[in-house]
Parts: C-alpha cells; sequence; structure tokens
C-alpha cells in the first residue's frame, strides 16, 4: 500500500477534528445532554410525585365522603329521634289536655245537676205553695212556712 502526503495530511486533519471536537464539541453537548437527562428525570420524579399525591388526595377524598356520609346519616338519625320525641311529647300533651278537658266537662255537668237540682226545689216549693193555697183556699206566708217548704223539696227530689 502507498502512503503518501495527501493520506498522511487527511489522518492529521482527522485527529486534529477529532481532537478539536473532543476538547470543545463534546464538553457542551454531553454537558447539555446531562442536563436534559437530570430534567426529564426530575419531571418523571415530578410526576410519580404528583401521581403519588393525587392517589393520597383520592383517599382523602373517599375518607371524607365516607365521613361526610356516617355525619349526615347520624343527623338523620339523631333528626328521627327528636321527631319521635315531638311526636311523644305532642300525643302525651295531647292526651293530658283531653283529660283535663274531660275533668272540666263532669266537673261542669256536676254543676249543672246541681244547678237543675237546685232550679227543681224551687219550682216544687212554689208548686207546692200554690197547691197548698188551692187546698187550704188561703195565701200561706212563705217565710212563716219555708223550713216546712224545704223540707217537702227534699223529699220529693
Amino acid at each position: 500500500m502507498n502512503i503518501n502526503v495527501t493520506l498522511i495530511g487527511q489522518m492529521i486533519t482527522f485527529l486534529l477534528f477529532v481532537w478539536f471536537t473532543k476538547q470543545f464539541v463534546w464538553p457542551p453537548v454531553i454537558k447539555a445532554l446531562k442536563e436534559r437527562q437530570a430534567k426529564i428525570a426530575d419531571g418523571l420524579a415530578a410526576a410519580e410525585r404528583g401521581h403519588l399525591e393525587l392517589s393520597r388526595a383520592q383517599e382523602q377524598v373517599t375518607a371524607m365522603l365516607k365521613e361526610g356520609k356516617e355525619a349526615a346519616a347520624g343527623i338523620i338519625v339523631e333528626a328521627k329521634k327528636q321527631a319521635d320525641s315531638i311526636v311523644d311529647a305532642s300525643r302525651q300533651q295531647a292526651h293530658e289536655e283531653g283529660v283535663r278537658i274531660i275533668q272540666q266537662a263532669h266537673l261542669e255537668v256536676g254543676q249543672m245537676v246541681l244547678q237543675a237540682k237546685e232550679s227543681l226545689r224551687k219550682q216544687v216549693a212554689s208548686i207546692a205553695l200554690v197547691g197548698a193555697e188551692k187546698v187550704l183556699e188561703r195565701t200561706i206566708d212563705p217565710k212563716a212556712h219555708q223550713d216546712m217548704l224545704e223540707k217537702l223539696a227534699q223529699e220529693i227530689v
């Protein structure tokens, strides 16, 4: 093989090109590649943290929803208990009011019976006076014979 000056010149130029590239071109390119690699790794790590935070947030939301549902169920149960208590209290109050009204009605009926008896006694006394006047054909003094008329009225009633 014939080695000539052109080949040696090309080899020297190639070696200079490799040396220049290794000294001045490759370090910034490798630095840029490493920075890019670091950014990509950071981005992947951030994405993974984001996924973990998202899953934690979803778990927290699920737990909060569960707690909210339990709290709502508790509130509903408490409201039902209060409603039942109010209904029972109203029933008890209505029953007591009914008993009171019945007792008052009994008292009023008793008073009306006494008034009716008293009225009947007075009517019997006046009828007895009229009857006695007719029988005796003279007027009887009601003040003088009041005891006798009351006794007669009590016997009739």
